[in-house]
């Protein structure tokens, strides 16, 4: 697929969709998405690599967030992988301040790589575990906007997220359709760690159902969390 290819494609599957996008940064997205691709045939990062598909799957996918986003914010990306969804946005709002944190090294070289040919900048990329990083005075309550794509259940993934969150700072989880059990489960892990539900936007991209979990950070998240040793999986706040 040429450049020409992909912007064509791009721009009919997001409009198709209702999608935001800059067309100017379009080609930035190219290039990050074929050097992701090159890498595959070395390092196993993702396992979609048809072209279409990665650009439905990981671009489009991530750029569900954009109305949630302005510029300047701060926002810290939990288990990016190959960096979805944090690069795509970090692309669109060049001026905001990205963290991405994975605790696989080898993908995050990857996107040290990436993101210096491509000139990726105000950019920090963390080989660590969300547990160790929040703890730190530096990163805790630091950041506007939390995210992650983790598959892991509502309660567990925002033990993770919302220690990094400042006060009136949003936490994003991206959930498939299968997300209200979860949610009515996290009731009381949401309010133990600080946040409330701000609300729920639920996105179409073709057949594939998108649910925003959009929570609030109303108040400090005591200092006892995220738990250490795994208890956010093992044992989620009931």
């Amino acid at each position: 697929m040429n450049f020409i290819e992909f912007k064509e494609f791009f721009i009919k599957e997001a409009n198709k969709n209702n999608i935001e996008f800059k067309e100017n940064k379009l080609e930035l997205l190219y290039e990050y998405m074929k050097g992701v691709l090159d890498w595959n045939e070395k390092i196993n990062v993702t396992a979609i690599t048809d072209e279409k598909m990665f650009i439905v799957k990981h671009f489009l996918d991530s750029l569900t967030i954009m109305p949630l986003l302005e510029e300047k914010n701060s926002i810290i990306d939990i288990g990016t992988g190959a960096g979805f969804p944090g690069i795509p946005l970090k692309i669109m709002y060049e001026n905001n301040k990205v963290t991405l944190i994975d605790s696989i090294n080898k993908k995050l070289n990857i996107i040290r790589d990436l993101s210096e040919k491509l000139n990726i900048n105000n950019l920090e990329i963390i080989h660590t575990r969300a547990e160790d990083l929040a703890i730190k005075k530096e990163y805790r309550e630091k950041y506007d906007v939390s995210l992650t794509r983790a598959v892991s259940n509502i309660s567990t993934i925002l033990e993770y997220m919302l220690p990094f969150v400042k006060l009136n700072g949003i936490a994003i989880c991206m959930k498939g359709p299968n997300y209200k059990e979860e949610l009515k489960d996290a009731e009381n892990a949401i309010e133990i760690l600080g946040g409330r539900l701000k609300e729920i936007k639920t996105i179409k991209i073709n057949e594939d159902e998108r649910n925003l979990i959009i929570i609030e950070k109303i108040k400090q998240t005591p200092n006892k969390f995220p738990r250490g040793n795994g208890k956010p999986l093992k044992e989620p706040i009931r």
